[in-house]
């Protein structure tokens, strides 16, 4: 069962069709980790260029969903916070490795755990699996911005 179905993914991100790309939240500690899940479909609009005859999703578009994920991790279980104009964004990306091909019909599996937070900045460690393998990891830092 889904601890976050996508409309209350919507509320925490600002991220619409075709860019959210979380779809379920699984597990969550506030602030400490999230588990979520991708499921990638033929009918993704990246699928028609990345690539035609085998289709791959992009590396740069797995990372952004683990990016999604941690700042669900940031936003979760927060009443302080006003999660419809709030922002995050990327400060930095570090030690981005890809050991396998996500494709259509694949569920990606995000797992995301804060390392640790200074002020408005975090820095988060996300693995990003297909049946167990590892497709893609990433320590990534982030911030936000609200935009009232």
């Amino acid at each position: 069962m889904a601890l976050l179905d996508i409309h209350q993914i919507r509320n925490y991100l600002p991220h619409r069709y075709p860019f959210l790309l979380v779809d379920r939240v699984l597990e969550a500690v506030p602030e400490e980790r999230l588990v979520a899940l991708k499921n990638v479909t033929y009918n993704e609009p990246f699928f028609t260029g990345h690539f035609p005859g085998r289709p791959v999703m992009p590396g740069v578009l797995i990372v952004e969903a683990l990016a999604q994920a941690a700042a669900l991790t940031a936003s979760y279980g927060r009443d302080d916070i006003d999660t419809q104009n709030r922002v995050y964004y990327f400060t930095g990306i570090d030690k981005a490795r890809f050991k396998q091909p996500v494709e259509p019909g694949d569920q990606l599996i995000l797992e995301v755990e804060i390392l640790r937070r200074i002020k408005n900045m975090w820095k988060c460690k996300g693995v990003a699996t297909v049946d167990g393998k590892v497709a893609a990891s990433a320590e990534m830092m982030f911030t936000f911005k609200d935009i009232v």
